[in-house]
């Protein structure tokens, strides 16, 4: 199942998005994309996975690659041409903060008793 705000793939008869928390359509029309009920990809700082700005992981999440080759890409502009430092500032300015979501950890959230 594809979040209709956020694009991201939530688990099948969800009612709301992990990452964005937007209402999810009935369970009926779950199987249906997102392009159908209007909902798009933005192009959004991301909120949870960011080192300085969230501009290299907003990217990989708009691009569905890893923030981790966006990074080391965007380093290797900055050291090479230096021009990849001025358009990180701009689009750090330029570029909303997208919505925070919900962070999950592998940790079990009850203390375990021995």
């Amino acid at each position: 199942m594809v979040c209709i705000n956020c694009q991201r793939h939530i688990a099948d008869g969800s009612n709301f998005c992990y990452s964005c928390g937007a209402k999810q359509p009935a369970a009926g029309a779950a199987s249906a994309s997102a392009a159908e009920y209007g909902g798009k990809k933005r192009l959004v700082r991301s909120s949870t996975d960011k080192k300085i700005g969230g501009v290299c992981a907003g990217l990989a999440d708009y691009f569905d690659l890893d923030a981790t080759l966006i990074r080391i890409v965007w380093l290797l502009a900055i050291l090479c041409a230096g021009t990849g430092l001025l358009v990180y500032v701009i689009l750090w300015i330029a570029l909303p903060l997208g919505p925070t979501g919900v962070v999950t950890t592998s940790a079990p959230s009850t203390p375990v008793a021995s």
